[in-house]
């Protein structure tokens, strides 16, 4: 058995290949690097709730797997549904069982706010949690600046309205993405532990960005 997981090694080593050729592509803030740090923060999480860490493992390490098509798409490929439709299938050649398949593939149809499939049971919930962490705090705001160079987006805007600008356009910034999306995600952790640290995180980001927006305005101590 490995260390970091109760899965054999060699079972570990194939969803981390398999996740790696999936994610290697899109690179940036949803390369393979995110799906390990979400493996890491779900583990975590999972051993203090008790979960099973056997699901949580694949679960964490294929939820991305559809966020190429997501990208391809500009939006419009739900990346979490995607990535559960091509997932089963992936499982199925690794010997999962019906029901543990099942059970993995609601954890990443139900990881993405937005996918219309509420995380139903708790390693969908860590999950869920993991995935939320690794988009706020000190990471989040370097994965929102490296999406935001992918797009071409600029640096800084705090003098515009987010919703009076476009997703994938100049105005895309980091702060946008802090403004709609990141500002939000403490108030929809699901785990007490979560919400814990999502606090902790969005102080930070909210020290970051005040200092950013007074350094971008020439306002100096």
């Amino acid at each position: 058995m490995n260390e970091v997981a109760p899965i054999a090694a060699e079972l570990l080593q194939r969803l981390r290949e398999i996740s790696h050729a999936f994610c290697v592509a899109e690179g940036g803030s949803h390369g393979p690097d995110h799906s390990q740090r979400v493996l890491s923060a779900a583990l975590s999480l999972g051993r203090q709730l008790q979960a099973r860490l056997d699901i949580l493992v694949p679960a964490a390490l294929l939820h991305d797997i559809g966020r190429r098509e997501e990208s391809l798409s500009r939006g419009q490929v739900c990346h979490a549904r995607h990535g559960a439709e091509l997932a089963a299938p992936l499982l199925r050649e690794l010997q999962y069982s019906e029901a543990d398949l099942e059970a993995i593939c609601h954890c990443i149809r139900s990881h993405r706010f937005r996918s219309g499939a509420a995380p139903a049971t708790l390693e969908a919930q860590i999950l869920f949690d993991a995935d939320k962490l690794d988009s706020i705090g000190a990471v989040g705001i370097g994965r929102a600046f490296l999406f935001a160079g992918q797009i071409g987006a600029r640096l800084h805007n705090p003098e515009l309205d987010p919703a009076a600008t476009l997703s994938y356009s100049l105005e895309d910034t980091a702060y946008r993405e802090f403004r709609i999306k990141m500002s939000r995600v403490r108030d929809q952790m699901l785990t007490l532990a979560g919400r814990r640290m999502a606090k902790e995180r969005h102080a930070f980001m909210e020290t970051f960005f005040d200092q950013l927006t007074r350094e971008t305005r020439g306002f100096f101590p």
